[in-house]
């Protein structure tokens, strides 16, 4: 296919992306290299960051010696002007000199942003500081997660915190089958640093298992539901996992990789005990009976506790690689993106949150999951999107927010006019993917006040939010006090997605107009900006792009292309990776292409996302 054939089939690729397989995997080479992050440890690479030290330190002193001189002669003009004139005639000039030069260099411009943004950045400054002071307090005091929902147990032990079907789990419920996970795993050997994957359906106990694990260090793989044979296979081995806990609804895909499907050794526990293959499991209701018999739920003395710092659970994110890669997910970093959505999007311990997307993603099992864990709100859990039931369920469960994704609302608006449009509580939506040219037509139809697009990457610290409901945006960057939130949009080649560098070395901000890759700055020790990666650390070093702003540092690359306009609003623009979206999915080009050539015997496909006009699928 040619390159013009190409640019003509590609479409809006904030769910779409087309990837030819030649320029895919000279893309693919030039993030690797020198174009992007470049290699720390290669000769020429640290010699060329050398070599931009020096000329930084040369330009900087020029500048210092310019603005010296220059000081000087105005210095001396005042002086001469004031013997002459008088120093009140000196003052006088100096102010209208220094009006026209504001606005000579666009300061006028500048004031009408200034004035524009103001209060947008002075709230989110504020709740900005809240929730760093509230992460500051618990890192003092090392609680993790569990630690947390203790705490919120305490205030409001009989309170519902989740709800599923006809079912209703209180918040003292929940704590005390987390504590009965806690028993078992100690009971069995488990200990702090141990993996335990799970591959499960929507449901209050997904929830309490890993909340069960994390009290002990123990870390939950989350493993994608929709996966099958080698990358489900592939997901499971990668995590390390001793045991995997599984409903019966998976029983058939485990049985399907064979009896060298999973490493030697692992632990197969069962959630159900009525359908499906056997595979030489251990039945989890037994495992918790005998927990049952023991009084009171309180746990052993001795027992190696977790900390903030610590791993809690793996998220699979998709590879361009082909397989999915398993990003870590820390005690601080849950209860940062909880916190981004609480303090920001305004979910409060009030609020009923209903929740349709799967446990096992960053939407629906962090930022949603963790409002009723970290804040004590409660949670409706359905166990899948139903685009008829959506609205009639806030309304059953008493819903005041909800969550979505942009597949999600395409879907609801495709389903025929009723009462239940509007017969529900919710107040506000968030979530990610609305598109703009249905933003209106869906908050009219169905009466949401308030939508909080967010953006982040699981993997990533590049997270940002829209605080002010303005159409099409997801998040923004203060003009004001631009280095208060660290993020920035740099300079790309628009074929390649490689970085673009100026004479020194250093990356190039964008302009307001100017489409750019979107970047995280990395601070090691601030869970607020570390970037933790994968468990696959030469996965995690191809996130990474390093002088960036100065010689020296790093910045999480997330490979998505955003726009600032004048205001620092932000806008999705494209992707630069080998993904596309499909039902919420971030789908690897290259692992359909994988599955193709198997099927068809050939030894290459290409494959490249490309738009379905206005066809949808609807789940009802």
């Amino acid at each position: 296919m040619s390159k013009e054939a190409s640019n003509n089939n590609k479409k809006d690729a904030s769910d779409l992306q087309e990837v030819d397989l030649e320029s895919g995997e000279q893309q693919r080479r030039s993030k690797s290299g020198k174009g992007s992050s470049g290699d720390p440890s290669s000769t020429s690479g640290a010699a060329g960051r050398s070599a931009a030290s020096k000329v930084q330190f040369r330009r900087s002193l020029q500048n210092w010696a310019a603005m010296a001189a220059l000081a000087g002669i105005i210095g001396a003009l005042a002086v001469a002007l004031a013997l002459v004139l008088g120093w009140l005639f000196v003052l006088q000039l100096a102010i209208v000199a220094a009006v026209a030069w504001f606005v000579a260099a666009g300061g006028l411009r500048w004031a009408y942003v200034a004035i524009r943004t103001a209060p947008r950045d002075a709230t989110a400054l504020y709740l900005y500081i809240r929730l760093k002071l509230e992460i500051r307090s618990h890192a003092k005091a090392d609680r993790t997660v569990a630690d947390i929902f203790s705490l919120q147990v305490k205030k409001t032990p009989n309170k519902v915190c989740l709800l599923f079907e006809d079912q209703k789990w209180t918040f003292k419920q929940v704590e005390d089958y987390s504590i009965k996970v806690t028993k078992m795993l100690l009971a069995r050997g488990f200990q702090h640093g141990d993996v335990v994957a799970i591959l499960a359906s929507n449901r209050p106990e997904y929830i309490a298992l890993w909340l069960g694990m994390c009290r002990i260090g123990v870390i939950a793989a989350l493993i994608n539901t929709n996966l099958r044979k080698q990358v489900l296979k592939h997901s499971i081995n990668i995590s390390n996992a001793k045991a995997l806990i599984y409903s019966a609804d998976f029983a058939d895909a485990l049985a399907d990789l064979g009896d060298d499907g999973l490493p030697r050794g692992t632990t197969l526990i069962r959630m159900d005990s009525i359908k499906g293959p056997r595979l030489g499991e251990i039945e989890l209701d037994s495992l918790m009976a005998e927990q049952d018999a023991e009084a009171p739920l309180t746990l052993p003395e001795g027992y190696k506790k977790a900390g903030f710092q610590d791993p809690l659970v793996y998220i699979y994110t998709s590879g361009t690689t082909g397989m999915p890669k398993a990003a870590i997910i820390t005690h601080s970093r849950f209860i940062f993106m909880v916190g981004g959505i609480h303090w920001l999007a305004g979910v409060s311990s009030n609020d009923r949150l209903y929740v349709t997307l799967p446990l096992y993603h960053t939407a629906g099992g962090v930022t949603a999951v963790g409002q009723a864990l970290v804040y004590g709100s409660s949670v409706a859990i359905r166990g899948k999107f139903s685009a008829s039931a959506f609205f009639k369920d806030c309304a059953k469960y008493e819903c005041t927010v909800a969550q979505y994704i942009g597949e999600m609302c395409r879907y609801l608006l495709a389903v025929p006019p009723g009462p239940q449009d509007t017969a529900h509580p919710v107040r506000m939506m968030y979530g990610n993917g609305l598109r703009p040219q249905i933003w209106i037509p869906f908050t009219e139809r169905f009466n949401i006040s308030r939508i909080s697009e967010f953006y982040g990457a699981t993997e990533g610290n590049a997270n940002i939010i829209n605080p002010d409901n303005t159409v099409g945006v997801i998040g923004f960057v203060s003009r004001i006090f631009p280095s208060v939130y660290p993020i920035s949009i740099i300079r790309v080649d628009p074929e390649t997605g490689d970085v673009i560098r100026d004479s020194s070395g250093l990356c190039i901000p964008c302009k307001p107009g100017e489409p750019g890759v979107f970047i995280g700055k990395i601070i090691p020790n601030d869970p607020i900006r570390a970037f933790l990666g994968y468990v696959d650390k030469s996965a995690s070093e191809k996130k990474v792009v390093r002088d960036v702003f100065k010689i020296g540092d790093s910045a999480f690359l997330s490979g998505d292309i955003l726009e600032m306009d004048e205001l620092g609003y932000l806008y999705f623009k494209d992707r630069t990776g080998d993904t596309f979206r499909w039902k919420g999915e971030n789908v690897s080009t290259s692992e359909v292409e994988a599955v193709i050539s198997n099927l068809i015997s050939y030894r290459d496909a290409i494959v490249y996302g490309v738009e379905v006009g206005h066809i949808m699928s609807l789940n009802n």
